[in-house]
């Protein structure tokens, strides 16, 4: 997804660019819109807000399950905006840097940030303006790549990169792929549930999605890898803001 958060001139400009991949996945926008579904269960009216919205695909496919409740698209990138536009209705730009989302204190009851956290400079001051926009109690519904996916535990022991790391914004090095993505941080299921819990959130559940890129011949191992959340190739966590 494109990051929120203003980036160096380099990173400006990447995100920028319409060749860039803003979207992902459909088994993981399915999976993290059912969970939300389920945390707004019994009510109606909430204002959710996808952070990092890239093309809309995610917020769309979540506003199918979530009628009744508005859903704002939110990113730094205009042309991002531009496209997701016509899929959410309603976009805002807005940045995660220095406590300018473009909202009240308290003003959301779910937060959609679906993988923006490993492309951002600074996630513990966008986790720390996530939790300012969401009312106490308010649901954080976060999805990132895996570092301990079960392929890159492999690629690693045979000295390879591991998939979703990059060493460049110009090409791939040393990895399996083709696309630049602009990741610049990753996370195991370890490392995710300790920060949140640093930056003033409790992690109600994690849960592991599978990854679109994966070869055909290996998807059904890879689905079967999501039964362990550790191993799945994408993180799927559902936490609350700490009241």
């Amino acid at each position: 997804m494109t990051t929120t958060a203003r980036p160096p001139a380099g990173l400006r400009d990447f995100y920028e660019n319409p060749a860039v991949p803003v979207a992902s996945g459909d088994a993981r926008s399915r999976r993290q819109a059912r969970m939300l579904a389920t945390a707004l269960r019994g009510r109606a009216g909430a204002t959710v807000l996808d952070v990092g919205c890239g093309d809309g695909t995610a917020a769309a496919v979540t506003a199918r399950l979530l009628p009744g409740h508005r859903i704002i698209g939110v990113d730094w990138s205009q042309d991002a905006l531009r496209r997701a536009a016509p899929r959410i209705g309603t976009v805002v730009r807005g940045e995660l840097e220095g406590g300018a989302l473009p909202f009240a204190t308290g003003a959301a009851d779910a937060v959609l940030f679906a993988e923006v956290i490993e492309h951002l400079v600074d996630p513990d001051g966008a986790l720390d303006e996530l939790r300012r926009v969401l009312a106490p109690g308010g649901h954080l519904m976060l999805s990132t790549p895996n570092l301990a996916a079960w392929y890159n535990r492999a690629l690693l022991l045979a000295g390879v990169q591991p998939v979703f790391s990059e060493v460049s914004l110009r090409g791939i090095h040393g990895r399996p792929g083709s696309e630049v993505v602009g990741h610049l941080r990753l996370y195991t299921a370890r490392a995710l549930r300790q920060f949140l819990a640093a930056s003033g959130f409790e992690v109600v559940r994690l849960v592991g999605a599978p990854f679109h890129g994966v070869p055909r011949a290996l998807r059904p191992l890879d689905r079967l890898a999501c039964a362990v959340p550790g191993a799945a190739s994408i993180l799927l966590v559902h936490a609350r803001r700490a009241r």
